[in-house]
Order: C-alpha cells, then structure tokens, then sequence
C-alpha cells in the first residue's frame, strides 16, 4: 500500500520540497536552491535529484510514493502545460511530465498553479481544514488566488481562474499593474499596493502622521501596525484596501457562492484586524445573502504550497 507523498513548491529563490503520509502528516522538509539560469531548465532536475537522496536517506522506496505534486507560480492549463512562468525563466514546459521522466517514469506527478495549491494546503490541513468549498487570498507582493469547489481546484480552460488579484476595482488608475491594466484589486491590496497607497495619502495631505518617521522604507506592516494604534491617515489607507478586497469578495460569492474565504500572505500577519475590516464591507456589498461565508486567517503560512501540492496527486 502506498502511503507517501511529496508535495514541490517551485518558487523563485528556492523550492520547498514536503514529504507526507496519505493523510496529511508532514514527515520531512527540505528546500533546493532555484537554478534559473538557461531559462530554468535546471530545477527540475535539481529536484529529482534531492527526492531521490531524501528517499534513499528515509529508506523509501519510490513504489511507496502515491505522486508529486508541483506547484508552479504561473497559470497551468488542464493538460498540465505551462506557457511560461517569468519568474523561473520557463516558457514552455510540461512540469509534471518532465519531473516523472527524471524520476524514471515509476510514479505519477501532477502539476498546479502555486495560488491554487497554497488553497489545497490550506482546505486539507490549515485554515480552510473541514471546508470543501472555499477561496483562498494571498496578499503578499502581489494578491493571489486559489478557488476550491467541491474539493477540486477550479483552474478555468485557460488557468487563469481565481486571478482575483487582477479583477479590476478602480477606475482612474494611472499607474500600470504587473499584468498591464490599470485599477487591479493587486494594486490596492497587495503589500505594495498598500504602501503606495498610504504615499498618496500622505502627500496629498499635511495631517501628522506616524507613517511619516518611515520615510522611503515604510512598509505594509508600518502601515498595519500604525492603523492598529489609532493612526487616522493608516486607518484610511488600510480601510481603502479592504474595502476593495471585500467587494472582490462579494463578488466571487456572487458567482461561486463559497462557504470561506481564507486569508494568508504576509499582509495577513495583521491578523484579526484586517479580518474584521475586510468583514465588514464584504458583508456590506452582499445585503442579498442570509447566510455570508466566513472569513478567515490562513494557518500553513509558507508550508501551504507543499501541503497543497502533496494533496494534489491524491485529487485525482
């Protein structure tokens, strides 16, 4: 009986690399650096090559593993192919395919979106843990999204599904996103966005202000942690981006009626407080639904992505 699975969560400086029981018990973990060099075409065999030193290490044979699954951080079709992936120098590849051929074709590899797992992780062991339907946010550099129906991921035909990063919430933007709009939720939302906002505000008044004594080096979690302390230009700014990341809320609810929405990425360790606002005007742009979701904090933090992964081969 097989009762081991490795979850691959490739990123752009290392690859975080999980090995779990069939239900969910973290055994081992172990990172790889992130080769990207010659368009990347050595990450995957750096990774081949470090699970099968950690299986002979573990006395595992690769007939024991039920798969690997690989979370990548670019869209992936349904037929695992992967068009290009800026962050790792990829274009073109077939992930999953390719890691099975260096492993000798002796076990099954799936391949998904890192947003997308990251929400696996988190419905199999983390925040979203007894739920099968949810959403998953990361507000990190930029706002990620992982959509969970009926315990599967919803990808979309092209894998660009639960992009909620780039729904676009504000017209008037003058500023250009990474995906070449203008008014995306990331904008507003993400740890940058939130900065960027709360320069705007500062600029465009002469109101004290404790964000100032950060100058060029303020961050999001200056902003959070100010707003928390009474601060009335942070509240504003924070407030401003919650507000558009309950409206996206509201919407997806609109479409695919979630029973959570799970909120991780480093601009979540504001904690309870950015729950409670973002609560409250989703709650507030959905005056039709008498039972709402809930909203939560994520609770794998970094690890999502190889909980995620490692479940993904046993969706199937």
């Amino acid at each position: 009986m097989k009762q081991y699975c490795v979850g691959i969560d490739v990123g752009g400086t290392t690859v975080k690399c999980g090995l779990f029981t069939t239900d969910g018990s973290l055994k081992d973990k172990w990172e790889v650096p992130t080769r990207k060099e010659e368009e990347g075409r050595f990450i995957l065999p750096d990774v081949a090559e470090a699970l099968k030193k950690k299986l002979a290490e573990t006395n595992l044979s690769i007939d024991e593993l039920e798969g690997i699954g690989i979370g990548v951080p670019g869209p992936v079709e349904p037929d695992g192919y992967v068009h290009t992936c800026v962050n790792l120098g990829w274009k073109g590849h077939w992930p999953a395919k390719e890691l099975c051929e260096l492993m000798d074709g002796k076990v099954h590899c799936a391949v998904g979106n890192d947003a997308n797992v990251a929400a696996l992780g988190e419905m199999w062991q983390g925040g979203g843990k007894g739920h099968d339907n949810l959403l998953m946010v990361t507000l990190g550099t930029g706002v990620g999204g992982g959509l969970i129906l009926d315990g599967h991921v919803v990808a979309g035909v092209h894998g660009a599904g639960a992009e909620i990063g780039h729904i676009h919430v504000r017209d008037g933007e003058q500023e250009t996103c990474n995906c070449g709009g203008h008014g995306c939720l990331e904008q507003v939302a993400s740890a940058t966005g939130i900065v960027r906002e709360a320069m705007r505000n500062l600029k465009s008044s002469s109101e004290a202000s404790a964000m100032r004594e950060f100058g060029d080096q303020l961050s999001a979690k200056d902003v959070c942690d100010c707003a928390k302390a009474g601060d009335a230009l942070a509240v504003k700014t924070i407030r401003t981006s919650m507000r558009y990341l309950g409206l996206v809320l509201a919407t997806v609810s609109m479409i695919a009626d979630p029973e959570l929405y799970v909120i991780g990425g480093g601009v979540s360790r504001a904690g309870q407080y950015l729950i409670d606002l973002t609560k409250q005007y989703y709650e507030e742009y959905t005056p039709l639904l008498n039972k709402k979701a809930e909203i939560v904090l994520a609770t794998l933090g970094n690890d999502a992505g190889i909980y995620g992964s490692a479940r993904l081969v046993l969706t199937r």
